[in-house]
């Protein structure tokens, strides 16, 4: 079964530019599958392609050396253009040199190439190809992607719709989407002790193929209880010492743990916002999982039902959409908390504007407005504020800056 991906169209368009495509992202978010459904697409042009995968030890000769895989090419496609599809791509060395040599041999070849987020991947290959690439982020399916598989599509273009109209069964696929997140594995497995096995062996691709074997991490063992840590912290200020107390690792340890982390896409840090951007650097960053589901696996909550963590896990489902919405500008997202305890969940920075952002777990029914969004409305006058909830919407003003309630189904 195959669940759609928005990203699919946007990749789709850009086969026809010259630059080398890089497709990459965590392990298991459904990066070969994209490829292949890429691949179905060129089949049905009748455009000739190549597909080599760096894990296949027959291919590996293939892709031994720019000249093997020009020949291979020249085999199958004779002297077409061809479409070349690498998956796997962060198991070569010098990787980035390596497709920096094919580009500038300027062959009529398109070259998409795919791999986990290593530090091989997202920064040597970067450097190398400056200029000469386009790349695209693939994350676990968004809370959108994950509704519009189970309704079959029907609902595509009015899910705010289905959410005011049909309330019960919308808030049930919510918290289906809060709990086991979107991993399309998981998704696709039927049964709770399926979705069980299926995270369990996320977590094991992840850790001993990034971590160990390309990282080379040496205490793994302290690495599982630093991510159970930090899945137990998400949503909140990292404490490096508590981690470090907590795993008995010493403290440049747990940073260093925490950049590969961040590095190969499993977590990323939501920083606090200051005027001074100096002050930012200086201060602990937020901590979200790149799945939620899997984030509530680390903490022991991979469950149905109401938990302990639910406010986090809304909290969490915030920091995606935003992510999503913001991610193609310039805008940055941060957190903001004062030392007399005022907060906001996150703050979005844009060149222009600030627009602060809160999040609601409970179903309002009124207008709520926290003495914190007042406070910072009151400092820094941001044309809009938002109070993200899961029922109550609506639009007021207070001074000069509209104050939008609105619900996860309008966000959609």
């Amino acid at each position: 079964m195959y669940i759609e991906r928005d990203i699919l169209k946007i990749i789709a368009a850009q086969l026809d530019k010259n630059e080398i495509t890089i497709i990459t992202g965590s392990r298991q978010v459904g990066k070969t599958t994209i490829l292949k459904r890429l691949i179905m697409e060129i089949e049905q042009e009748r455009k000739s392609y190549v597909y080599l995968n760096y894990d296949i030890e027959g291919d590996r000769h293939n892709l031994s050396s720019q000249r093997s895989l020009l020949n291979k090419i020249k085999l199958e496609c004779g002297d077409r253009k061809a479409y070349v599809f690498i998956d796997e791509i962060q198991r070569k060395e010098d990787a980035g040199l390596y497709l920096k040599g094919l580009f500038d041999m300027q062959t009529p070849h398109k070259f998409i190439v795919s791999g986990s987020g290593s530090l091989e991947l997202k920064e040597k290959i970067s450097e190398s190809l400056t200029g000469r690439k386009r790349v695209f982020h693939v994350k676990p399916l968004s809370l959108k992607e994950f509704i519009n598989y189970r309704t079959g599509g029907k609902y595509t273009d009015r899910l705010s719709l289905l959410f005011s109209t049909e309330p019960e069964f919308a808030e049930g696929l919510l918290e289906e989407y809060l709990t086991f997140g979107g991993y399309p594995k998981v998704v696709l497995s039927d049964s709770l002790q399926e979705k069980h096995e299926t995270i369990k062996d996320i977590l094991t691709s992840i850790t001993e193929k990034d971590l160990f074997l390309l990282l080379k991490v040496n205490r793994p063992e302290a690495m599982i209880h630093l991510l159970r840590a930090l899945a137990l912290t998400s949503g909140k200020p990292v404490n490096y010492t508590w981690l470090s107390k907590e795993t008995g690792l010493s403290l440049p340890s747990v940073k260093k743990y925490l950049y590969y982390l961040e590095k190969i896409f499993l977590v990323l840090p939501v920083h606090p916002y200051f005027k001074n951007r100096l002050k930012e650097i200086s201060k602990s960053p937020m901590l979200y999982f790149n799945d939620i589901g899997l984030c509530n696996y680390l903490a022991g909550q991979f469950k149905a039902g109401f938990s302990d963590l639910s406010g986090y896990r809304f909290q969490h489902l915030a920091w995606r959409m935003l992510s999503d919405k913001y991610e193609e500008s310039l805008c940055s997202i941060n957190y903001w908390r004062t030392t007399d305890k005022a907060e906001v969940d996150f703050i979005i920075n844009c060149t222009d504007k600030v627009i602060p952002w809160e999040v609601k777990y409970s179903k309002l029914k009124k207008k709520e407005v926290t003495r914190s969004m007042y406070n910072f409305i009151e400092k820094y006058n941001p044309p809009e504020a938002y109070i993200m909830n899961r029922s109550f919407s609506t639009i007021s003003k207070w001074k000069n800056t509209r104050i939008i309630h609105l619900t996860v189904g309008e966000m959609l």
